[in-house]
């Protein structure tokens, strides 16, 4: 039997990383990749394609894409039809956080990409940023919240 280590992890168990995965409709996954390539400057890692064919055109669909923002990586997945179906409209329970040095020029530029700003932006005053911040839904529904750190936001003022 595994020994129990701190906050009940298994002592045997070693994590060697967390890939934040988005599940979009299948329909959706390249536009997904795209959106995220011009409004964050994700580069493309790897793709992985289905082999099977859709039926209205000749290329294999994207089965998932592995992108690189900063030192992160994000795993763009066409949801599978053995899966619960992720509903278009419908917004995930994930927040993805980015850091960068100019809130608003991020922000714009994912706007100008096809996301909406939720409210405006601000200053986040909260033990977990104290920065300028702000609030995105992507095409997909997924939550995104665009910070600087306190000592930019500090320096801009």
């Amino acid at each position: 039997m595994a020994e129990e280590a701190q906050n009940g992890a298994s002592a045997n168990i070693a994590i060697s990383g967390v890939l934040i995965q988005v599940s979009v409709p299948a329909s959706k996954a390249e536009e997904a990749v795209t959106f995220y390539k011009a409004a964050f400057g994700a580069e493309e890692a790897s793709r992985a394609c289905c082999s099977k064919r859709k039926a209205e055109q000749e290329q294999p669909s994207l089965l998932c894409a592995e992108l690189k923002i900063s030192d992160t990586s994000l795993l763009i997945c066409g949801q599978l039809e053995d899966l619960a179906p992720v509903k278009e409209g419908t917004s995930p329970s994930v927040r993805i956080r980015v850091q960068v040095d100019d809130v608003e020029t991020a922000v714009g530029k994912a706007v100008k990409a096809g996301a909406q700003l939720q409210g405006e932006i601000g200053v986040d005053e909260t033990a977990c940023g104290g920065g300028a911040l702000g609030n995105l839904v992507d095409p997909f529904g997924v939550s995104w919240i665009v910070v600087s750190p306190a000592k930019a936001a500090e320096a801009e003022a």
